[in-house]
């Protein structure tokens, strides 16, 4: 087998800290997000999907790169970059929050720590937050340093993912709340936990705080994993679009607006700070959105791995939107995707023609999230 030093194309595409261990655990195949290499496949993704919702995954996500920000004035500068109110978010409190241009068009949408009163990370999708927090600093006059940290988060998700973290760092793990953050070590390993993750069941991120110890720590969790059959894995594509969770440049971008997203809770115009993008959302809250995600069931053969490219949604010989993220659930038996359409044609039950890779095929528009809709799993 080919050395894993030799893997790769150049030194413009990062390495994670846990690439060596990702490669010797059975990765297959990667992607690019954030500049840096992501495992996409450790053999079967249908597999990988049983292991999370039945036993755990241990997966790879250092492409989640923190900006940092500190600072006397890093609260008021963190408001600036998202509608969403922050003014009772305490330290050690987690969000989920949007980032918006001047139009109101999503630039991201990370996840908030507030590791101190003026200490918070972003835990970033993928595109290049650190650039942009950086340039709207330049004439904020606020006192912020912005910069990346030495920050590679692990997830450890699925229903046993709860008893590998007590196995890792005791009973007092338990206690850990829905979407807040703890400070610990294991083995000397200096480490962020969060209750949060990408895939709508229970589960931890990880958050490494020396990328030295990348290997030692990989390894670590496998090992106290075992006994609760762990497996190496990576973010499923299947699990997240049955929990509507969002891929950014997929199912959002530059051009997509909260309001399409039925995201309204993550914009509070009638706060008094003022954040890029109000009177873009203001408009368009006026107005009302143009288009609207939805969720669909595509009426054709499993489609054998994710959609590559948008695929068009037509009703009476029109194009009335596009499909952004499909797949094959074995779980649902069902080809399921979420889709972005325009307004008038968004109704519960219509029927659409979806153009796939193979041709045109029916498809009916469904509620989404097309499982747990409650988000119950994740936050028992």
């Amino acid at each position: 087998m080919m050395q894993a030093d030799d893997f790769g194309f150049g030194t413009q595409i990062r390495k994670s800290p846990y690439f060596d261990a990702t490669v010797r655990w059975g990765a297959k195949g990667f992607s690019v997000y954030n500049h840096m290499y992501i495992p996409r496949d450790f053999g079967d993704p249908e597999q990988n999907f049983w292991n999370l919702v039945n036993d755990a995954i241990l997966c790879d996500v250092a492409v989640e790169r923190q900006v940092e920000i500190t600072g006397p004035n890093a609260a008021q500068f963190v408001q600036m970059l998202t509608p969403r109110d922050l003014s009772k978010m305490a330290v050690g409190q987690c969000k989920y929050v949007l980032i918006t241009n001047a139009a109101g068009g999503i630039l991201n949408d990370p996840i908030l720590l507030r590791l101190a009163e003026n200490h918070f990370w972003i835990s970033l999708a993928d595109s290049d937050i650190l650039l942009w927090a950086q340039g709207v600093a330049v004439n904020s006059g606020l006192d912020v340093t912005i910069g990346e940290p030495d920050v590679s988060p692990l997830q450890l998700q699925g229903p046993k993912s709860g008893e590998i973290m007590q196995e890792l760092f005791g009973e007092s793990i338990m206690d850990l709340r829905y979407y807040w953050l703890r400070e610990v070590e294991v083995d000397g390993i200096p480490l962020i936990v969060s209750r949060t993750g990408w895939s709508s069941e229970l589960g931890y991120e990880l958050y490494l705080r020396d990328g030295t110890q990348g290997d030692a720590l990989w390894e670590r969790i496998m090992a106290a994993g075992m006994p609760y059959g762990l497996k190496p894995g990576h973010t499923s594509s299947i699990r997240r679009i049955e929990g509507g969770m969002l891929s950014y440049h997929a199912d959002a971008d530059i051009n997509t607006n909260p309001y399409e997203l039925g995201l309204d809770r993550l914009v509070n115009l009638d706060m008094e700070a003022d954040f890029i993008g109000k009177a873009a959302l203001r408009r368009i809250q006026e107005q009302g959105a143009t288009r609207k995600q939805i969720g669909l069931i595509i009426d054709s053969a499993p489609l054998k791995g994710p959609n590559t490219r948008f695929w068009p949604i037509n009703k009476n010989g029109d194009v009335v939107g596009k499909v952004t993220s499909a797949v094959y659930s074995p779980r649902l038996g069902q080809n399921i995707a979420l889709a972005m359409v325009a307004v008038e044609y968004a109704h519960i039950g219509a029927e659409v023609e979806v153009v796939t890779s193979d041709g045109p095929t029916r498809a009916t528009i469904v509620e989404r999230p097309f499982y747990d809709p409650k988000k119950q799993i994740a936050a028992a």
